[in-house]
């Protein structure tokens, strides 16, 4: 399958900044695309492409990353914010909800909070666990601190944010934190989701802390039967898109029979 050039491309305004948003219009379901915490909007490419012309695809890049613009306000609300003002400059009322990582724990919080605007959500590896309190803090400020190098050139290549190490490291502690506290959330949406797991660890992950984080999942499996596990893949959280994107495009196609 194909899909054709972007219907449209351009800048969205919101609070202090703009966001760079691409659309390729159509009638069909319409999908908009949440990503990881420090990535543009290109690591989408195989998922889109493996669904073709029968979704209308709206993805962007969150504030400092890709082309969007900076910002003063790097917020979990900021992010919220900025899917209501996507899906509104777009004139998309209702919409199906895919967040790899970041965007994942976005898409069922934003879910929560509007679930009349859900048609589904797919959440590829995502989960709701994180390192918390003092040491976690401490934990994720040092490998911060340790990577500023590469920031400039991760950048580049869609892997980083134009930010400073402790501003990448603020993100990262308010995820972790939100994410630990979701399982709340979790248990009570609606509407229905659908979960794209990897295997082993990721960076900054240790001593199968990511294998331990998404069994979590299995008693919120038994709660809600709203919420599903689609697939687990054999590549690790920073791969996924790229090596199993066919997993991906099957979960969102499930929401065709749902």
């Amino acid at each position: 399958m194909t899909v054709k050039e972007s219907v449209w491309t351009g800048m969205v305004p919101v609070d202090d900044t703009t966001l760079y948003v691409a659309d390729t219009g159509g009638n069909g379901v319409p999908v908009i695309y949440l990503n990881g915490a420090y990535a543009d909007q290109s690591h989408w490419r195989r998922v889109i492409a493996g669904l073709g012309d029968d979704y209308r695809h709206i993805t962007y890049d969150e504030r400092a990353r890709g082309r969007s613009k900076r910002s003063a306000d790097y917020s979990f609300e900021a992010c919220l914010r900025d899917v209501d003002a996507v899906l509104e400059a777009r004139g998309v009322d209702r919409a199906l909800l895919v967040g790899w990582s970041y965007g994942g724990v976005l898409a069922w919080h934003w879910a929560d909070r509007n679930p009349d605007r859900v048609l589904g959500v797919v959440c590829v590896d995502a989960f709701p666990v994180g390192l918390t309190g003092a040491e976690g803090h401490a934990r994720i400020r040092k490998l911060f601190r340790r990577m500023r190098w590469l920031f400039p050139i991760a950048a580049r290549l869609g892997l980083a944010a134009r930010m400073s190490a402790d501003q990448h490291a603020d993100v990262n502690i308010e995820l972790n934190e939100i994410a630990a506290a979701s399982v709340p959330v979790l248990d009570r949406l609606t509407r229905p989701v659908r979960f794209v797991l990897a295997t082993g660890d990721s960076l900054g992950s240790q001593d199968g802390e990511m294998e331990e984080g998404r069994k979590v999942l299995d008693p919120i499996l038994a709660r809600n039967l709203n919420i599903t596990v689609s697939a687990k893949v054999a590549s690790n959280h920073s791969k996924i898109l790229r090596n199993d994107s066919p997993a991906v495009a099957r979960a969102v196609r499930e929401f065709a029979v749902t």
